[in-house]
């Protein structure tokens, strides 16, 4: 039976590599599970995720006329799986600021510089507007 890109599957893990990890799937074909499809965070070593003989459920990406098959164990969650979290644990969430949250402080903070930028220069200068001694 070939193989459906876009399908889920529950495949068993063979073996672990520094790159990912090969799971066989129903039908004796057998996949990869790229490093950087395993989770939704950083991948240091495949092993703290996976171990052998692990039972997972896979996302077929991709089918090469050559055979190789590419697989994804974090698309083939739920969304409401997928959430963003950070380095502590997929348990935790992470508030992620919008684009205009970072733009607003961003201007606030650089404006307040070029304000202790001007200060700093109109002291070294004398100040502004004053009377101008040419003694």
């Amino acid at each position: 039976m070939p193989l459906q890109v876009g399908s889920v599957l529950e495949g068993l893990v063979t073996g672990i590599t520094n790159f990912g990890a090969f799971i066989q799937l129903p039908g004796g074909e057998t996949g990869l599970v790229h490093i950087s499809e395993i989770a939704e965070v950083y991948v240091r070593d495949v092993n703290e995720f996976l171990k052998q003989n692990d039972k997972v459920k896979v996302k077929v990406i991709s089918v090469d006329p050559r055979g190789k098959i590419a697989l994804s164990i974090k698309q083939a969650k739920p969304p409401a799986e997928t959430a963003v979290t950070d380095r502590r644990g997929p348990q935790r969430k992470k508030f992620e600021p919008s684009f205009e949250d970072k733009l607003a402080k961003f201007l606030k903070e650089s404006d307040e510089r070029m304000q202790a930028l001007k200060r700093n220069a109109d002291a070294k200068r004398g100040g502004r507007g004053g009377p101008r001694r040419w003694d």
